[in-house]
């Protein structure tokens, strides 16, 4: 095993002895939600997309798994990764998490460390900002906001931003140094119960810089509007 590898296990390790800890000091609770569930149509290049994430612990710690990825409609998986992370309160509103991140899709794959910051910005902006270190050393980041505008107690507007940096090019995925990409969404859901809520809405991806370059000499889009329609649960 060479030493990115055993970092990352030392960073497990540590990882799972603070989640054992955390019984010991406050109760446990459980969450998940599953933000988007959804099918995007695109110019008779269609996908389904995930993004969902879950916790168990307390007030004050907490083990956090996120997932998200895509799936061309009839093809292969496109992207995929999973994130596992100690929280730790940092504030009232905001935690600091750190972390492992595995991506198994795009080829090749990557492993990382994660810090970040999750929480409740002022004006009730849901953000979540993470750095990451790949087991090659490659640095990259990622921001993104959502906002919640409720027309009626049912009837749920929704608009999000995702923006997403690289230190440096990685070409093997697709990466470019700079300002990768921008996705922007809206949906409009319907809360059946505030646990389960079918939504349709639009989404607008554009990569930037060298990643559009590079997305352009492989004949892929660099820009994808898409309309989206799915399902927001959670428990």
């Amino acid at each position: 095993m060479n030493r990115r590898g055993a970092g990352f296990m030392i960073l497990f390790c540590i990882l799972t002895t603070e989640a054992s800890a955390m019984e010991e000091h406050e109760p446990n609770y459980i969450f998940f939600q599953a933000d988007q569930f959804e099918y995007r149509a695109h110019d008779g290049r269609d996908s389904l997309k995930w993004d969902a994430q879950g916790w168990v612990g307390g007030d004050y710690d907490k083990l956090w798994l996120k997932t998200e990825g895509a799936k061309r409609t009839g093809g292969k998986l496109e992207d995929a990764e999973a994130q596992l992370l100690y929280s730790r309160l940092l504030t009232d509103f905001f935690d600091v998490q750190a972390g492992v991140r595995f991506d198994p899709e795009p080829h090749p794959r990557r492993g990382y460390a994660v810090l970040g910051i999750q929480g409740l910005a002022p004006y009730y902006f849901e953000t979540d900002a993470a750095l990451f270190l790949s087991n090659e050393g490659e640095v990259t980041a990622r921001f993104s906001a959502e906002y919640e505008l409720l027309l009626t107690q049912r009837l749920i507007l929704q608009p999000a931003f995702e923006i997403n940096l690289a230190a440096q090019d990685v070409e093997e995925r697709g990466i470019g140094s700079g300002i990768n990409d921008i996705e922007i969404g809206l949906r409009l859901r319907y809360e059946i119960r505030r646990e389960f809520a079918p939504y349709i809405g639009v989404n607008w991806e554009r990569k930037l810089g060298q990643t559009a370059d590079i997305a352009r000499s492989n004949s892929e889009d660099a820009e994808i509007p898409s309309l989206v329609a799915g399902i927001r649960l959670w428990f």
